[in-house]
């Protein structure tokens, strides 16, 4: 999504807590992995408080076309406002793990929908409440997913976002 706005970013700063996310190796690889076919340069950004959330973000907007994708994990979700705050500030196009990001002022959030999961979750409590082993319930993963788009922080952050990015949105703040 960040290569698709214009300008499109080129460098990319993936940010987690390594205490908080001890899987955010499987995410990394996979970014890695795909960022080639993109044209982007991905670098970890470990952080572990807000100074550190800050020094790095600091540090990316000196560097050209860079965009900042944060991992869902207890850490980044509990300095959620921190990490908004100081990409706005930054003029730091970034992309969220959850719709409420956006709704705090992100650019543009993209992951599960935390409402499906937990409505699945409750037919699982309800199956195990009645009798079923859970050894015998199959394993889930998610299956739906939320693109949120603030349309607000893109002008702030003089970006475009293109039509077709746009309709793909489930929501856009406008």
């Amino acid at each position: 999504m960040l290569t698709q706005i214009t300008p499109p970013v080129a460098r990319v700063a993936v940010l987690y807590n390594p205490s908080t996310a001890p899987y955010a190796g499987l995410y990394l690889r996979t970014i890695e992995d795909i960022a080639p076919a993109f044209a982007v340069t991905v670098e970890t950004a470990p952080v572990r408080d807000d100074a550190a959330i800050e020094a790095t973000i600091a540090r990316l907007t000196r560097e050209e076309r860079a965009g900042l994708l944060v991992l869902p994990d207890t850490f980044t979700r509990l300095h959620r406002d921190a990490i908004v705050a100081l990409a706005a500030r930054y003029h730091l196009p970034a992309v969220y793990p959850f719709g409420y990001f956006a709704s705090s002022g992100g650019l543009m959030a993209y992951g599960i929908d935390i409402e499906d999961l937990f409505r699945r979750s409750a037919g699982y409590v309800d199956r195990l409440l009645n009798g079923a082993k859970a050894s015998d319930l199959p394993v889930q993963q998610p299956t739906k997913f939320t693109l949120v788009i603030n349309l607000k922080t893109a002008e702030a952050l003089g970006v475009t976002v293109p039509l077709v990015l746009l309709g793909s949105a489930d929501e856009v703040i406008e």
